[in-house]
Formats: structure tokens, C-alpha cells, sequence
């Protein structure tokens, strides 16, 4: 609901064009603040049409991964001040065909990297983290056991988030695209959407935003 935010320098300034990406107007950019902001903003009707996309999209999905956006993934853990260590957990919702995952995984004891999409999982590395098929409005994740959550390019259902995080624990939001990523919210609507009152300190590699939040 409220909260204090810190902007650091970027890690790498942008280069090039802005890239391609979404607009105000794209359907996904409504679906990501209604699912944010609005109760019954996901109906099963909604979450049956974003699984069937995601599904669709996988078998080419490894063509959208570039360097900058393990770049931004990996500074946001860094100066995003994850907890790490053997006994930590990190849940990486929307996780897709696992190019975030190894990192994630090289930091925490035991990733659940989470995906509506089948097609997604099937694709993601097997021997890294655990594949998990799920909702990520309703995480097979007890209580306050998560360390970090951590979602790139992601929807944001910021009660369950809430719910399964650790009372010191992280949420990490990184947009591959900056505000053309098409599931997107700002910094200030991360900070807005979460319950509670929220510190989050972000930053930037090249086009790609990303923050890094914790209870104040």
C-alpha cells in the first residue's frame, strides 16, 4: 500500500534503440493491473486463456532470451541483497523455460521455479530447482517459508506474494524491457499493489528495469 523507494545507479546504461515492446493499450498490460489491483481481476476464464498463450509461445520462447536479460536478473539478486545460502528458498513465479533459474539457483538452497504453462516447464532445464505446475495466485508454498519471490516479467498477485514470503524476505520484479515489457508495472505500483507498507531499492541494466522490495 505504501512504502519508500530507492533508485541506484544502473549497472549498464541503455544502448541501441529503445527496443520494440508493449504499449499502454496491450491486452497483457491490462491483464497485469487488474490481476494487481482489481479483487476477481483473475477468473479461471482469464487464467485458462494466459496458460493456452504461454503454451503456444513456448516452443519459441528461447529466441526472446538475450544477454541483457540475464544481466538485469542477476544484478537484481546481487544489489537487490537476496538471502542466500543452503537452507534459503527462493520461488521464481512465471519461470518458464528456466533462463533465470540456474542463477537463482546458484544463490538459494532450493528454487521452486513455478509456470502455469506446461510447454514452459517441459522446456526448462530438469536438473536445476524443482519444476513446479501451478497457479501463482494459489503457490503450493507454506506460509512465510519464502525467502525471495522472484518474478521476471511476471504477473504480480501481490496477496499470495504476502503470504508465502518470510517476514525478511524479498520480492524481486525485473522487466526485461523496462515499461515495454508487456507485463509490466512500475516500481511505485509494485510498492502500491503489495500489502503493508514496503521499502524497495531499483536500478537498471540497460533497457531492463528491475527492484527489489522488503517489508519497511
Amino acid at each position: 500500500m505504501t512504502g519508500t523507494i530507492t533508485r541506484i545507479e544502473p549497472v549498464l546504461p541503455p544502448g541501441g534503440p529503445e527496443p520494440e515492446g508493449a504499449g499502454e493499450d496491450h491486452p497483457m498490460r491490462r491483464v497485469t493491473r487488474q490481476v494487481a489491483f482489481e479483487p476477481g481481476g483473475w477468473t479461471p476464464e482469464r487464467r485458462a486463456k494466459v496458460a493456452e498463450l504461454f503454451n503456444d509461445l513456448a516452443p519459441e520462447w528461447h529466441t526472446r532470451i538475450t544477454d541483457e536479460r540475464l544481466v538485469v536478473v542477476v544484478d537484481a539478486l546481487d544489489r537487490g541483497s537476496i538471502a542466500t545460502g543452503p537452507g534459503t528458498v527462493a520461488v521464481e513465479v512465471g519461470s518458464g523455460t528456466g533462463f533465470a533459474t540456474p542463477v537463482l539457483a546458484a544463490r538459494v538452497g532450493t528454487v521452486l521455479a513455478v509456470d502455469l504453462a506446461l510447454e514452459m516447464l517441459r522446456r526448462a532445464p530438469a536438473g536445476v530447482g524443482h519444476r513446479v505446475l501451478a497457479d501463482a495466485a494459489t503457490l503450493p508454498v507454506a506460509a512465510g517459508r519464502a525467502d525471495a519471490v522472484v518474478l521476471v516479467n511476471a504477473l504480480l498477485f501481490p496477496a499470495e506474494i504476502d503470504r508465502v514470503l518470510a517476514p525478511d524476505g524479498t520480492v524481486v520484479w525485473v522487466s526485461s524491457l523496462g515499461p515495454r515489457t508487456p507485463i509490466y508495472l512500475s516500481v511505485d505500483e509494485v510498492v502500491a499493489a503489495l500489502p503493508g507498507r514496503w521499502h524497495a531499492v531499483c536500478s537498471s541494466a540497460g533497457w531492463a528495469t528491475w527492484c527489489a522490495a522488503r517489508r519497511a
